[in-house]
């Protein structure tokens, strides 16, 4: 059998323990354990039952943290998988496990990319952190964002912050995300008069009131994007309404919608814009809001620009950079004024069953984030 490389060895380890969310399974302690090694200082932040790891070595800014979690999705049905999935395997050039690519992969080379580099650079400008968490698949409440919350507490500043999270869509670096869109959602209530179907006249339908309002929602441009984000986007997600009977008129329709929306929009107008619309409509109606994420954007600077050459260096390749796609705890740590990329492995089997990338790009992962630090802290 071939020796597995340092990054894969790794990486079999961490895959072989079965953290799903919120569970860690003693992943951070194996990574931290090989940190402290090399001269990080740890701190466990853990808030409930999430388990989060603070790794830095050095006292001087700049500081360049690598992020990531250590938290998968559920399996799914272990019958349909060609390999437990959480006894990881390289197989024909491809390492087959749960967290492979989303981001087990990521995290042993990134761990494995600062043993090298304060190996040749002990004495490296700057510091290296590490902000791992185990809530990134499930809620998100006690995780990154605490940590962020207890790091500006105390005056801790991080000016850049790699996320390991699989940026890739064919080959590894050919694109890396320097943004993402905000995700705001709604539940949407109209009132309405329920009654018999037969006596329209003494009830009000809320489904034939929502419509042209729903419609119109649909209809609207919100924004045209800029240069970094396409134009904002709004989503009826779901739509319920009735009793099960044919001959009842509902009392009420209950819509859920999201909007992922770019820089050029905000909360505020949005919320604002929508009920705008509804008035107009002579709706009655109760709206529900929530915040998922705002949207960040790191424009070409030290990072993006240290990264991209990083890429070319290592694998010969120009990177893209992109906004698209959902979110990521990456827009914690944007708050703290961070610059933040995510470059990760391909990510084209995230989440699915039979998770796999391609053995051979973990070592080039983890040569480009040594690159990266060599270009920024060496």
């Amino acid at each position: 059998m071939t020796e597995l490389s340092p990054t894969l060895t790794l990486a079999c380890d961490l895959i072989s323990r079965n953290s799903t969310t919120p569970e860690d399974a003693d992943c951070q302690q194996l990574m931290g354990e090989r940190l402290a090694a090399a001269g990080f200082q740890l701190e466990h932040l853990n808030f409930g039952e999430v388990d989060n790891l603070w790794a830095r070595r050095g006292e001087q800014g700049p500081v360049l943290c690598f992020a990531g979690h250590t938290d998968v999705v559920p399996t799914g049905p272990l019958e349909n998988w060609a390999q437990p999935p959480f006894q990881p395997i390289v197989r024909d050039g491809m390492l087959l496990g749960r967290g492979a690519a989303d981001m087990k992969g990521s995290l042993a080379a990134m761990v494995v990319a600062a043993e090298r580099f304060v190996s040749k650079h002990p004495d490296h400008r700057g510091s290296i952190a590490f902000l791992i968490t185990s809530d990134e698949e499930g809620p998100a409440t006690e995780g990154t964002v605490k940590v962020v919350e207890t790091l500006v507490e105390r005056g801790e500043k991080v000016d850049w912050c790699i996320v390991g999270e699989p940026s890739s869509t064919e080959l590894v670096g050919d694109v890396v995300k320097n943004g993402r869109r905000g995700s705001l959602n709604a539940r949407l209530v109209i009132k309405g008069k329920q009654g018999h179907v037969a006596y329209p006249h003494l009830a009000r339908n809320p489904i034939h009131l929502a419509a042209p309002a729903l419609a119109a929602l649909a209809a609207e441009n919100w924004d045209e994007g800029n240069a970094f984000f396409p134009p904002t986007s709004f989503q009826i997600s779901n739509i319920h309404s009735g009793t099960g009977a044919t001959n009842v008129v509902p009392g009420e329709l209950e819509a859920l919608i999201n909007f992922r929306f770019s820089t050029e929009s905000t909360v505020e107008g949005l919320q604002a814009r929508v009920r705008d619309l509804l008035d107009q409509h002579g709706l009655e109606y109760e709206l529900h809001w929530t915040v998922s994420g705002l949207p960040f954007l790191t424009e070409p600077g030290a990072l993006l620009d240290g990264v991209a050459a990083a890429i070319k260096q290592v694998t010969g390749r120009d990177t893209q950079p992109s906004t698209s796609g959902g979110t990521s705890d990456g827009r914690f740590i944007a708050t703290m004024g961070t610059q933040v990329v995510e470059l990760g492995p391909v990510n084209a089997t995230i989440h699915q069953v039979n998770e796999c990338i391609k053995a051979a790009d973990l070592d080039i992962l983890t040569d480009i984030y040594e690159a990266t630090l060599v270009r920024l802290l060496a």
